[in-house]
């Protein structure tokens, strides 16, 4: 299932950091605020027909009326509660939210359990056993589908663009989408993405010229610190497409510091991230 470039992304990315603090926990290290001017949500889990399986997901939107679509993918450690307190929260302030099990087509939720480690090397090797199912074809063919899915909702305003977020090993799913999407994704948000630049012929950071999105790039300070390039390249690049975008470096965040569970959240610059987001909607899916 997976060609080599994907794992190439992840292992090199994830192997030039130290590990000791990559990990998520069995309970919530904090629980996020509700948005400002929250609006009521309905939530329910739905499955969602691939053509390689059925996808379990977390479906959130607004109690009443359309609003704009939203795709959600997880990080390396899958669908889990605390994506859905962040779906959640996004559907407060006025997004039909998708989250999805991104490791579907080999594994029913929980994908992986709680508590995984990075830095205890038989954790390790469950996490990159998962990853090494999924590749740059994958990315692009979920996108189509799930994309697909949301117009279909009656919850999703599809007069709208739709947005997509993306953590970890979702930053080059987040790339993918907006650069093989782009008459429907307006915007687009990677959160300490690995492997958004690689040398690889298919590396996320190709399909920018094909882009029609607003970006923003979120880079943790110690993923910098190992791609000090990557930064340059990214910023390069959507100028020369004129493709609109943020990339910052969050002084002091590590990888992994957004969502709630994990080891490094780091609240200030997460509360930062989730604001720039906000914007960067805005923008994009007016």
């Amino acid at each position: 299932m997976c060609d080599d470039n994907i794992l190439k992304e992840m292992s090199e990315h994830l192997s030039r950091r130290k590990f000791g603090a990559l990990g998520i926990g069995a309970a919530f290290a904090a629980s996020l605020p509700r948005a400002a001017n929250a609006v009521d949500v309905t939530e329910s889990m739905v499955e969602i027909q691939t053509p390689d399986g059925v996808c379990e997901a977390h479906f959130v939107h607004p109690a009443s009326g359309k609003a704009p679509g939203v795709l959600v993918w997880p990080d390396a450690f899958g669908l889990r509660d605390a994506f859905k307190q962040m779906g959640r929260r996004l559907a407060e302030s006025g997004y039909s939210v998708l989250s999805v099990n991104p490791y579907y087509r080999t594994a029913k939720l929980p994908a992986l359990p709680d508590g995984l480690d990075f830095s205890n090397p038989d954790d390790r090797a469950q996490i990159m056993k998962m990853i090494q199912t999924l590749s740059a074809e994958t990315h692009i063919a979920d996108a189509a589908t799930f994309v697909g899915w949301l117009d279909q909702q009656s919850a999703v305003d599809t007069s709208k663009k739709i947005g997509t977020t993306g953590y970890c090993m979702g930053g080059p799913m987040v790339m993918r989408t907006a650069g093989t999407q782009p008459e429907r994704v307006g915007a687009g948000c990677s959160f300490h993405g690995g492997g958004l630049v690689t040398d690889q012929a298919n590396s996320p950071h190709t399909l920018i010229p094909q882009m029609k999105a607003h970006m923003l790039i979120a880079i943790a300070d110690n993923d910098d610190k190992a791609q000090p390039e990557a930064k340059t390249v990214l910023k390069e690049s959507f100028k020369l497409a004129n493709v609109p975008a943020e990339v910052e470096v969050y002084e002091g965040a590590q990888h992994g510091w957004c969502p709630p569970d994990a080891a490094v959240y780091h609240e200030a610059q997460a509360e930062k991230a989730w604001s720039r987001l906000l914007a960067t909607f805005k923008a994009g899916l007016a």
